[in-house]
């Protein structure tokens, strides 16, 4: 059982695997091929996405915070060990793809969870035309119409998804959700700023919408198409998570 006040300033990980999990999966792979390469997975959760790169490589660590839930992930992925991300217990340039999934936003200090990140990322390889690893990250994207984390109001917790927080002033937005980050674009590119990386790929994507292709499965299917089409377009900005892509270039 998560309780209330991990779910607020953790968040809650994904229990269950579905197309909107599958879909973001699908990604990665696209961006960071995955076999046989040496993997981390940042803040797994239970273990959902480990399980899912255990498929495509046998080289697969993952570390959480929350030992409730490394214990649940360990039966998943034998390689997960419970750590803050801050401080990976891993040496320098271990992994081939290093991968975050809405994690960052809930961390004590997100730039020295990049950092560590990077620095465990392995470094290129020139003499074997090798580029850098890569590191994949998921986090909230502040442009997106709702916060999913739930706010706090008068000292209460309030879980769900509520309209325009994100919308804001920042002053204001953060009172009201003091639990969890959300990242512009710029704000999210400049927790790299001055490490050995460069970026691959930066964009948006919406929801997957599980819940509502299982309760409305018409209306379902219609948001998928409509909000899906609109990554291809400039209103991608509006997307729900950012989808950032990084190589390590140099040691």
């Amino acid at each position: 059982m998560i309780s209330g006040d991990a779910a607020a300033h953790r968040g809650l990980p994904s229990f269950v695997w579905r197309a909107g999990q599958e879909r973001r999966f699908q990604m990665v792979r696209h961006w960071a091929p995955l076999a046989g390469q040496r993997v981390l997975d940042v803040g797994c959760g239970v273990g959902m996405y480990t399980a899912a790169f255990l498929c495509e490589t046998p080289h697969v660590f993952g570390v959480e915070i929350e030992c409730e839930r490394a214990l649940e992930a360990r039966d998943r992925a034998a390689g997960v060990i419970q750590s803050p991300g801050e401080r990976l217990p891993f040496p320098d340039a271990a992994f081939d793809v290093v991968f975050s999934h809405e994690v960052l936003e809930h961390v004590a200090d997100d730039r020295a969870c990049v950092a560590e990140m990077v620095r465990v990322t392995r470094c290129p390889e020139p003499a074997e035309g090798r580029p850098g690893g890569r590191i994949v990250v998921f986090v909230p994207n502040r442009l997106y119409p709702f916060e999913t984390h739930g706010i706090f109001w008068r000292g209460n917790y309030h879980f769900g998804n509520v309209p325009l927080v994100n919308w804001l002033p920042t002053l204001l937005r953060n009172r009201l959700a003091p639990h969890v980050r959300a990242y512009t674009a710029g704000g999210l590119r400049h927790l790299f700023d001055g490490l050995p990386v460069r970026v691959v790929h930066h964009t948006q994507i919406f929801p997957g919408y599980d819940n509502i292709v299982a309760r409305a499965p018409t209306l379902g299917r219609a948001l998928c198409a409509v909000t899906y089409g609109l990554e291809c377009t400039p209103l991608r900005a509006f997307g729900l998570s950012h989808l950032l892509v990084v190589e390590k270039n140099q040691a």
